[in-house]
């Protein structure tokens, strides 16, 4: 361990502690690995942002027995000060904050280096590498699981090619990982960044939230609820209906960009926002990114259109001047906003995702041997049971189902 990762790691294990006490169900199900030891013998690598919240995650996994070797699956993402307090650990950490593209994806190849049974991926960069790099390695994996929107859309379109060498269970499309981790992690941590990057008021602005799904939503819901106008654009019909339903205004991103003050985008695809769209934006609009990548905003379009460029006028927030005189504000690069400029998802929200993440893994584990290649919903006892565990930890007792009920559910003959 290097001398500087030393004299992180003791703020690392600070930050790692103050999670763990948010996550109640990881810990319960890091105490049942510990005893039951799914994963003896088995070599995981992980692409994941590495925060304090994945911290508690690979910790429970290697309470469960794996050996890990964790990669960053964004640049400017990681924790440097956990990354050092997991080495400590034993955890073959390659991240660091700030790196550029190649040493990225030289973390991503180190990461691969332990030759794994199981990978754990945020975006499928992991599983893209793979894919095109390593297929030497294709063999020996047996499985793994995906977090995020933007990696299932990819392996979807690899499985749909017949590309996809061994199954992906898609934990991002479990309800809990939707409706709780997307929804209200992603909105909270977004209007995070934003207000640590900008200290901007966020009542009485004009908040444009490009797409309207679960973290769409939560940003919409989020900026609202500080006093925000609230524009949406969508490609989505019913997504667009939905969001007018709820009383947002829904307009194409070429009428939004006029009236903007700041521009949020969540869709998960590339060119959101254009040469075209910036032509339009009032002086002062501010610029995020809350996708898994950096092509949301078309940050070359906006480079060639700069007449000067003042980077760290603010901590991750870049002015860009166009000739004109209207200044446009770029946060975090581009990039993830919420783990640039902020900590990401608040680590209770995170519980519900990593504890899903870490049964999946076990299930994986077990299943392995006779799943096809393909993507593969979490079994939805285990999204039940994560749920179940976190309404116990908050002290919430619901209804169960009468004999009577239960019956009733099972028979097509009972009518009215």
């Amino acid at each position: 361990m290097e001398a500087q990762d030393a004299s992180l790691a003791e703020a690392g294990e600070r930050r790692i502690d103050w999670a763990m006490r948010s996550m109640p169900v990881l810990r319960a199900v890091a105490a049942r690995f510990e005893a039951t030891r799914p994963l003896e013998g088995l070599r995981i690598a992980a692409c994941l942002h590495v925060t304090a919240e994945t911290a508690v995650l690979v910790g429970a996994l290697k309470a469960g027995g794996a050996a890990i070797a964790l990669a960053a699956s964004n640049p400017l993402s990681t924790q440097d000060d956990v990354a050092a307090a997991l080495r400590t650990y034993d955890i073959a950490v390659h991240a660091r904050a700030g790196v550029d593209r190649d040493t990225y994806y030289r973390h991503i190849n180190e990461a691969l280096d332990i030759a794994p049974d199981l990978v754990l991926d945020d975006g499928c960069d992991l599983v893209n590498t793979l894919h095109t790099e390593r297929v030497e390695l294709l063999d020996g994996v047996s499985g793994g699981c995906e977090e995020t929107t933007t990696g299932i859309i990819r392996l979807r379109q690899m499985a749909a090619e017949q590309a996809l060498r061994f199954p992906m269970v898609a934990v991002n499309d479990t309800r809990t990982k939707r409706m709780f981790d997307n929804r209200y992690g992603t909105g909270q941590s977004t209007l995070d960044g934003i207000v640590r990057a900008t200290n901007t008021l966020i009542a009485g602005r004009t908040v444009v939230v490009a797409g309207f799904g679960f973290c769409g939503r939560g940003v919409a819901e989020r900026a609202r609820g500080q006093g925000a106008r609230v524009i949406v654009t969508e490609i989505d019909p019913v997504k667009a209906l939905d969001a007018s339903l709820q009383g947002y205004e829904v307009l194409p991103m070429s009428e939004a960009a006029r009236t903007g003050d700041l521009f949020v985008t969540v869709t998960g695809n590339r060119d959101v926002i254009r040469g075209e769209h910036l032509a339009e934006m009032k002086d002062g609009a501010i610029l995020a990114n809350a996708g898994h990548f950096d092509v949301e905003i078309d940050v070359r379009a906006l480079e060639g259109m700069a007449h000067d460029v003042h980077l760290g006028v603010r901590p991750h927030t870049d002015e860009y001047v166009l000739a004109d005189g209207r200044r446009l504000l770029l946060l975090a690069e581009g990039r993830l906003v919420n783990l640039t400029a902020a900590e990401g998802h608040p680590a209770a929200v995170m519980d519900m995702s990593f504890s899903a993440q870490a049964l999946a893994v076990a299930w994986l584990a077990a299943e392995r041997a006779r799943l096809a290649p393909g993507v593969y919903d979490v079994p939805a006892d285990i999204d039940a049971e994560v749920a179940r565990l976190k309404l116990a930890a908050a002290g919430i007792a619901i209804d169960a189902l009468t004999p009577v009920q239960a019956e009733y559910l099972r028979s097509w003959r009972l009518g009215s």
